[in-house]
């Protein structure tokens, strides 16, 4: 009988040590920098630990209409999109070379929610009193690019920049393109990205459609524009999508959401006359052009559910070889 009373009180006294380092463990992981994020574990040599929904956030609250855009001459855009094209063939340091010509910074970051590197391409005048505007770049480390997300009216189309991280986390091999300005920042439309040419955002995603990169671009709605509808999907100016383009609109009803599909019926913001989309189709490469809702872009389970949708298509483009 005392021997059974001392097994009990030993195993009584195991248990509350179980419980006390579960606690304590749950205790550190809930204090300042140990929290669930750094669960993964400390960021791989040589990266900086970030949360790129935060950065990206902190990035676009600075824009605003009127202000923070300078028009970049012939030479800045090529040397910057001929600079993607070196990081992307795996010559980091002749890309750093260049793009510090053109006073942009190359780091590797850490995105501690997803546990991915990238390489964070960044315009060093973003801090500046007067910035120029010209836009960031994120490229997936993991894995090879073979797709982007182009975000061109971040601070006006609100919502669309955190939904292009949503985007870029849920799939391996994605770049995230991400105008730098306001789209009302310039002179006239000059910062107007999705319909000009001479932009920095036109040089980098005509490169990546030069060399076979599929890319979906996001873009919001006021809700009054689109009656009866959460989501416009559509190829832009070429049809090289348009099976994507079906296939996304059937995962986004899936999902829940009202899809018009430009290419069965009329839509409002069709996006026919979006540059990036007219560079693609002249290299036959996939372009989605899709426009949300404010429901959809102010975040949440909605945000959440539409990423999903565009995870079933990047995921098959991240499984198939670039062929340009």
């Amino acid at each position: 009988m005392r021997a059974h009373r001392s097994r009990l009180i030993t195993i009584a006294t195991l248990l509350l040590l179980v419980t006390g380092l579960a606690a304590g463990l749950t205790a550190l992981l809930r204090t300042p920098g140990g929290t669930a994020d750094d669960a993964r574990g400390p960021a791989p040599k040589g990266a900086e630990q970030i949360d790129l929904s935060r950065e990206v956030a902190d990035y676009t609250s600075r824009f605003g209409p009127d202000r923070g855009y300078l028009p970049p001459g012939r030479s800045d855009r090529e040397d910057i999109a001929t600079a993607i094209g070196l990081l992307l063939d795996g010559h980091r340091k002749q890309a750093e070379e260049r793009l510090s010509q053109q006073d942009f910074t190359v780091r590797t970051v850490f995105d501690r929610p997803s546990g991915h590197r990238y390489a964070e391409v960044a315009d060093r005048t973003d801090s500046a009193v007067t910035p120029r505007g010209w836009g960031r770049v994120y490229l997936d480390l993991d894995h090879r690019p073979s797709w982007s997300v182009q975000v061109p009216h971040p601070g006006f189309d609100l919502g669309t920049e955190q939904l292009g991280v949503r985007v870029l986390r849920g799939s391996p091999g994605g770049i995230l393109v991400i105008a730098g300005a306001h789209r009302k920042a310039g002179v006239g439309n000059s910062a107007d990205v999705a319909h000009r040419l001479d932009t920095v955002f036109h040089a980098v995603c005509a490169e990546l459609a030069r060399r076979g990169m599929p890319g979906i671009q996001v873009h919001g709605f006021a809700a009054s524009a689109v009656p009866g509808y959460d989501v416009v999907a559509s190829t832009g100016a070429g049809s090289a999508g348009r099976q994507d383009g079906r296939d996304l609109a059937d995962a986004l009803r899936g999902h829940g959401f009202r899809v018009c599909r430009a290419w069965a019926r009329s839509c409002p913001l069709e996006g026919r006359t979006n540059v990036q989309g007219r560079v693609a189709d002249a290299d036959h490469v996939p372009f989605l052009h899709v426009e949300f809702s404010p429901e959809v872009r102010a975040g949440g389970r909605p945000a959440d559910r539409a990423a999903a949708a565009i995870a079933e298509i990047t995921r098959r483009w991240a499984g198939t070889p670039v062929t340009h």
